[in-house]
């Protein structure tokens, strides 16, 4: 009732990015009385924390997630090693503002998303990286994601808003940076046993020895899975290797990772079934399922060049193959889709911070320029195949696409307490498609120079707050066939320009919040037709999303700690494609109105930690009609129980849905097609520390 309230008021004021500037000094002044000023260190960011990250100040190195001022939420270790999940876009249940999209289908399990956009895969919007390497696929999908196991996670940071200038491609709404253990002289192991049969193995060694750190890690799942013909395994081996000179001002290495899965897939459900036998498989889809490999490998180099000049850089290949065979009703034949991607890449970037200034406003100046050059190799081909068995070609699709980018970004302190940000970065698009079996060749859209300013800046007056905001432009761009010259498509880029104002608070020691408000307009939204066998994409039109955030992070002493966030998002098309004039004012489809999670954590005696936390959704719609009844909405309860028995072993219990209810992911074509979530299940689990 509340965020209605506040939408409500921020229509009808006709909010402009600085009119919510002023809103927000208005709150941050009202608020004043209250603040504590025993604070060690003023808040001059807008990034909050959930658990205790070690990440030390730096003086040298390119510009951190810290510097973007925006919504910036990091993940701790502790709130993700000890997550039971089969796969790793589950941890981001407790990431507030994220939407998860739960196809529960084998390999393709599902996805995440947030700023109002869906995890349908229409309109991916989020920018993965793994230890700084772009690691979405064409489409903007996050395969990449499930090659890492909760043990193996330092922290996550995740990035929202557009106005964030390092990187270009998928990083339309945000972006999510999720980092891996670097160095140590320990080892862990975890072993885990639950509901469905689910078996997991994880261990983690690093060895540091002189200017040489090594990380190794070995994971392995294992589940028949909730429902029937839902089985699924995989299994993950990686290393990293980096030298430090004795100097410490240069660091170079190696991180290599390989993944393999393999996944049934339950199919969909229709309505009476899905709720009366939600464990079901259909008959015809008891040969669906799949096969993905996946490989990463990386060269970083970390460099200090001068006291005031630092280089980083880093080279990458990434490769997925994906053999799927999936079937969506009884009427429809099994159809085989292949992916097969190769990405080579290399990014880099210079930072300056002057040792000494020649003017009071560039006081505390820093100055990074940056470029990348990614090069795609893919192939998507499809057959139509019984059980498995090919019986003929439907497609045959070869491309090429290159993207080319460069950055400027600069921070100023002008005056105690402000920080300013300008940035600026342009994109290049370039490739090629053809298709053997279809005799046809395209080049690519004519997107031409993708040009993206962006502005932040924060005021910190007083210890306790911090009033923020920033406006930027980002871009997206057709996927797979939908990027080249077709004869049904020439689309071109659609920008996206957004705007966020908030303020994060700090009133006391043991806790902190932001309240924001953010808008994301898109020229001419594309979206790709995931039914089209030729892999088109369409044009939506222009669209809104805008909404609020709320956040709350409470660390009471040692014994007691709690959070909570809660997001209200309305999107719609203003401007509809002109073959689609009844969707004017329409919501997106599969965007909830609502999301929210909270937990609680109660530390009983050193030993015995108690937990519980929720996190749920509201319902959408399925189309952009926005014709029939919404669906989609849920609230899931999990609680845990962990006991420390030695510094070298503790043992926990998880017992997740804990109130058993039913819940699904739905779509529909001639009608709507339910995956029902999973129902109450129990793991238990041994980590041993060595």
């Amino acid at each position: 009732m509340l965020n209605q309230k506040f939408l409500f008021f921020f229509r009808r004021q006709r909010m402009t990015a600085p009119k919510v500037w002023l809103l927000c000094a208005q709150i941050g002044s009202l608020a004043l009385p209250t603040f504590s000023t025993a604070q060690e260190q003023q808040g001059d960011d807008a990034v909050l924390q959930m658990g205790k990250v070690d990440i030390h100040a730096r003086s040298s190195g390119p510009l951190s997630s810290r510097n973007i001022l925006s919504s910036v939420d990091v993940l701790a270790p502790q709130v993700i090693e000890q997550q039971q999940v089969n796969h790793t876009w589950e941890l981001l249940t407790r990431a507030p503002g994220v939407m998860l999209t739960q196809f529960r289908q084998g390999n393709e399990s599902g996805k995440l998303s947030f700023r109002g956009f869906n995890g349908e895969g229409e309109v991916n919007a989020v920018k993965l990286l793994i230890d700084g390497i772009p690691s979405n696929d064409n489409a903007g999908g996050m395969p990449f994601l499930d090659m890492l196991f909760p043990l193996e996670i330092s922290r996550i940071e995740i990035v929202r808003g557009t106005n964030d200038p390092r990187y270009g491609l998928h990083n339309i709404a945000g972006n999510v940076n999720v980092h891996t253990r670097t160095g140590g002289n320990d080892g862990e192991a975890r072993l885990s046993y639950g509901s469905f049969r689910t078996r997991q193995m994880q261990l983690a060694k690093g060895i540091e020895e002189g200017n040489w750190t090594q990380n190794y890690f070995v994971g392995y799942l294992q589940s028949a899975g909730y429902r029937d013909n839902a089985a699924f395994d995989k299994a993950t081996l990686s290393g990293k290797w980096f030298y430090t000179t004795d100097d410490q001002r240069t660091r170079f290495g190696v991180i290599a990772r390989l993944t393999q899965s393999h996944g049934d897939e339950a199919g969909y459900l229709e309505a009476a079934d899905a709720h009366r036998t939600p464990t079901a498989s259909y008959a015809y889809a008891q040969s669906d399922g799949g096969n993905r490999d996946m490989g990463q490998l990386s060269a970083h180099l970390d460099a200090e060049l001068s006291p005031a000049l630092s280089l980083s850089a880093k080279a990458y290949a990434n490769s997925v193959r994906d053999q799927r065979w999936l079937r969506y009703s009884l009427l429809a034949s099994q159809q085989e889709r292949v992916i097969d991607e190769t990405h080579y890449g290399v990014l880099a970037s210079l930072t300056y911070r002057p040792q000494a200034v020649p003017a009071p406003w560039a006081r505390g100046m820093s100055v990074e320029v940056g470029a990348s050059a990614e090069h795609q190799h893919d192939r998507s081909p499809r057959y139509r195949t019984e059980n498995k068995v090919r019986k003929a070609v439907t497609r045959d699709q070869r491309f090429d696409f290159d993207t080319w980018g460069a950055y400027l970004q600069a921070v100023f302190l002008p005056v105690t307490g402000l920080k300013i940000m300008p940035g600026y970065r342009i994109d290049k698009v370039q490739g090629d498609f053809s298709d053997p079996s279809r005799q046809v060749r395209y080049p690519i859209n004519d997107y031409g120079l993708i040009r993206q300013p962006k502005f932040s800046a924060v005021y910190s007056p007083w210890q306790a707050a911090s009033i923020y905001g920033n406006w930027g432009k980002t871009f997206q761009v057709g996927a797979g066939a939908g990027a080249y010259q077709s004869n049904a498509n020439r689309l071109r880029a659609s920008i996206n320009e957004g705007w966020e104002a908030g303020i994060k608070l700090r009133p006391v020691a043991w806790a902190d919040g932001r309240i924001a408000v953010w808008r994301q307009d898109a020229s001419g939204e594309v979206k790709r037709k995931l039914n089209d066998p030729t892999g088109d994409s369409e044009n939506v039109g222009k669209t809104r999303r805008e909404g609020i955030d709320l956040q709350l992070n409470v660390q009471q002493g040692e014994r007691h700690s709690a959070w909570f966030a809660y997001s209200r998002q309305r999107t719609r098309i203003v401007e509809p494609d002109p073959t689609a004039p009844a969707t004017l004012g329409k919501q997106i489809d599969h965007v909830p109105g609502h999301l929210y999670s909270a937990g609680y954590d109660l530390q009983l005696d050193p030993a015995t930690k108690v937990s519980a936390w929720a996190n749920g959704q509201g319902s959408y719609f399925l189309t952009t009609a926005n014709t029939g009844a919404r669906y989609g909405a849920y609230a899931l309860l999990n609680l845990g129980l962990t006991y420390r028995v030695s510094s070298a072993l503790t043992l926990d219990m998880q017992l997740k849905n804990l109130a058993n209810r039913y819940y699904d992911y739905v779509w529909t074509n001639e009608v709507t097609r339910h995956a029902p979530g999973d129902g109450r299940a129990l793991y238990v689990s041994a980590t041993m520390r060595f």
